[in-house]
Formats: C-alpha cells, structure tokens, sequence
C-alpha cells in the first residue's frame, strides 16, 4: 500500500513501505499521518527490570528433560509468570543459537529486496493469505499509520514461503519445525498448571492443524522517534508468542501498571501469553499487552512465532475450571476464524478485540 508523502508544496512522492520513506534523502521529519498523539507520559516508564523484580526466567531443559521434581517445580513456576506477568524468558530451549542467527538474517535478506519483488506479497485483505507483506497495521483503517513494515507467513498445518530470498525456505522450514515443537511442549506444561490434563490444550485446541504464523516487523530508523510509534499497545491472538528481536531496544511490556523495556537476551525467547489462553484459563493468565518504541539510530527487527489453534476451533473457557457460583464463565466462545477477522476489522489498541468476547 503506497503512502503519500509530503515534503514541501512542490513535491508529493509515493512510498510502498516505512523502509523505502525511511531511506529516502529529503526525509527530515515524518509525515503528519504517522503523528502518534496519545500521551506516554500518561505512562509510568520503567527502565529494564531490576534484581528485585525480574521478568521470570524458565529453563526448557528442565521440563523437558528434568527429574519429576524438577519438571513439576518448572511447571509451577511457568503457571505463576503466565499469572503473574503473561509472559517468560525461556532458556536452555531446543533451537540452535547457528538457527535462530540465520533466521534473523533470512528474514533481514527479504525486507533488503527491492520493493518490486516484495510487491508480490503486498494488497491481500484477507487475513488468512498464507504470505502477506504491508506496512503499518490496516492501512485502510488506521486513523495513525505506524513506523513498520511487516511480513507474516503461514507455516503450519501447511508450510508456505516466498521464493525469495534464496534461503529462506529452507531455514525456516527447519526453524518453524522447531518452535513448533518448542510451543507444544510448554502449552502441555501450562495445561498441568492450570490443573488440567497434560494434552488437555492440545487437544481442545486442535493442535495437529493447529495455526502457526512467522509474524516479522522491520522497524526502520525515524528521524522523530519520539512522535511516531513502531506498534501501539496491543496483546496478540492465539495460545503463545515466542518472541526474537536483533539486540535493538524497543520491545515495552506492561507490568503492574508500568512500561517495562525488554532487551534482546542471546539465544533466549520471549515467550507472550496470547489471548486465547486468557479465555482458555478463563482469565487466571492474562495476555501481555506489548507496544514498540521506535530509534534514530538503528534498524529493529523482530520476529515472532504464533502458536495457535486450528482456525475452525472455538475457543472457550475450559469447562473444567468453571464453577457457577465461584468461577462462571467470562469469554464467549468464538471461532478463531473469527476472532482474527474481528482483529484484522478494528484498530489495533489494546485488548480491543479480547473485550469483545468478554461477559
């Protein structure tokens, strides 16, 4: 979607993405339709997490590979960081830090394309295209465009790539593989934190055609950083987020009523509770409402692997944590089909769509 952008009263140059303005050499300001107006200083921001309030860290070594003791112990740790702050570092996981580098430069080699061969990607509305490259959120909607281009790919019950950069295919094929196979293992750990049977999520949630998405967002330098906004604050779809970005600041998660900066942890996810398993836990884990800071300075990128339910599947509360008097339920069911054509439908601010199903 190209974005008009006027320079002064004698020029008007169209761009298809953040990163083609970004590069341009008369750009000195940003365009006024990416001024982000709301206040952050409504906002307390906090710097990266002290000693005494650390973002909880889970070794994957352990659940998967630890005496009983030691499983059981990371499982209600992780139940206690999905309650407490919707989200965990996780170390010791299964992906090679040689794989989750060359992801990272594959996914850098696609936005280095030239604009037309990304082209081939760009315009398609329907939220379930298997490969869909744009800019901003919903250009279509957005009262504010946002300081981003995206590329988001859907790579599971079926695998799909672009063709170009050669490469790419291969090493995500292997990278998608692994984070799959990294989410399942921790959705049937949360399933036991939760009280429920180890394959209770899988199950409920369809997962052998579950939806898997590579969502990747370039965040190119902005002359004004402090005026424009990489992505408002917002909480995402599906079950889990495992969450990489390139060792530049800009990630902020909201903890206790502060903005928190995240920083990039070498071969270590970031691992978000989404909103389908704030409805599965019936509220008991919250997803994480997340926003992104842009730079003047450096290009940010982030890459983030969707571990969701089929899309056919309606997710609900788990009628076994209910109870009528003490716990009824408070989501509606709804189809996650629907769910992301109600997200895709709105502006992206908050929990704007998860309210939606709430009683």
């Amino acid at each position: 979607m190209a974005s008009t952008v006027g320079q002064n009263s004698n020029m008007r140059i169209k761009f298809t993405s953040v990163k083609a303005l970004a590069e341009s050499p008369d750009l000195t300001s940003i365009p006024p339709s990416y001024t982000f107006t709301t206040n952050r200083d409504d906002e307390t921001v906090a710097a990266d997490p002290g000693d005494d309030d650390p973002i909880p860290a889970i070794d994957y070594s352990l659940l998967v590979h630890g005496t009983p003791d030691q499983r059981l112990r990371t499982i209600h740790d992780m139940g206690k960081a999905c309650e407490k702050w919707g989200l965990f570092m996780l170390v010791n996981h299964s992906v090679s830090k040689s794989l989750v580098e060359k992801m990272v430069d594959e996914v850098f080699a696609f936005f280095n394309l030239r604009e037309e061969e990304k082209q081939e990607y760009a315009g398609n509305k329907d939220v379930m295209e298997p490969i869909r490259y744009g800019t901003s959120f919903n250009v279509a909607m957005d009262k504010v465009l946002f300081w981003r281009d995206f590329l988001k790919i859907v790579v599971h019950p079926e695998f799909h790539s672009p063709d170009k950069p050669l490469g790419f295919r291969e090493t995500s094929v292997e990278y998608c593989r692994r984070t799959w196979k990294v989410g399942k293992e921790l959705l049937r750990g949360i399933s036991e934190s939760l009280g429920l049977e180890v394959n209770y999520i899988d199950r409920k949630m369809n997962l052998d055609s579950g939806l898997q998405m590579l969502a990747a967002n370039l965040y190119p330098p902005c002359p004004q950083p402090e005026l424009a906004m990489g992505m408002p604050p917002h909480s995402d779809h599906g079950l889990l987020n495992l969450f990489i970005q390139n060792g530049v600041s800009g990630l902020q998660v909201l903890h206790n009523g502060k903005w928190i900066n995240v920083s990039s942890t070498p071969n270590c996810f970031l691992v978000l509770v989404s909103d389908h398993l704030e409805i599965v836990s019936n509220g008991k884990y919250k997803s994480v409402m997340h926003r992104a800071l842009v730079s003047n300075k450096a290009t940010r990128m982030s890459l983030a692997t969707v571990i969701a339910p089929s899309l056919d599947t309606v997710i609900e509360p788990a009628s076994e944590l209910l109870d009528n008097q003490s716990n009824p339920a408070a989501y509606v069911g709804m189809r996650h089909r629907d769910y992301m054509e109600l997200q895709r439908s709105n502006q992206l601010y908050g929990k704007s769509v998860l309210n939606k199903v709430k009683i």
